[in-house]
């Protein structure tokens, strides 16, 4: 399973649900890694996606506590293991956490790469994404040049999962 995110320098992810900045060709690396595959997503980062409706060409799993949540075109778990349930037997590498904050802490230990964009600049974070520098568990396995858009430079950075969590 694989994790997949935006970050600025202290790792905030968001503010106020919503993403700190729009980066077009980030937007464009995470449609192509993810489409065709499966996404597991928290049911309040659900909502700020276009009409609030699950991602096209993708399965959605939806990690909500309500039980009573109906959402067309997208398949509802109440925990990590029903979400677990769910993918069983798909292929790891077409499985995207792609947020929220919440849902990245709880199934990053199941993770084993994080495809990690990191930018300069946005505005100040209120969630942040767990720093993977810090992680004695991750290591920097690809980390691509600096770019930029719109004033705001950025880079991919590849994550690998390098022992168990301690």
């Amino acid at each position: 399973m694989n994790a997949i995110v935006a970050v600025n320098e202290s790792w905030g992810i968001g503010k106020d649900d919503a993403l700190l900045v729009h980066l077009s060709p980030d937007l464009k690396r995470f449609r192509q890694l993810t489409t065709g595959g499966t996404v597991i997503v928290g049911r309040k980062t659900l909502k700020t996606f276009p009409g609030g409706k699950p991602l096209p060409k993708r399965e959605n799993i939806v990690l909500s506590r309500r039980s009573d949540l109906v959402i067309p075109g997208a398949v509802i778990c109440g925990s990590v293991e029903e979400a677990c349930a769910a993918i069983a037997g798909k292929n790891p590498e077409t499985v995207f956490v792609i947020g929220g904050a919440s849902v990245y802490k709880a199934f990053l230990p199941l993770c084993n790469q994080v495809f990690v964009t990191q930018f300069r600049g946005g505005e100040q974070a209120d969630s942040f994404f767990p720093n993977l520098d810090e992680d004695p568990c991750w290591k920097a396995a690809e980390t691509g040049p600096w770019q930029e858009f719109e004033g705001i430079p950025f880079r991919y950075v590849l994550y690998q999962r390098i022992s168990a969590d301690m």
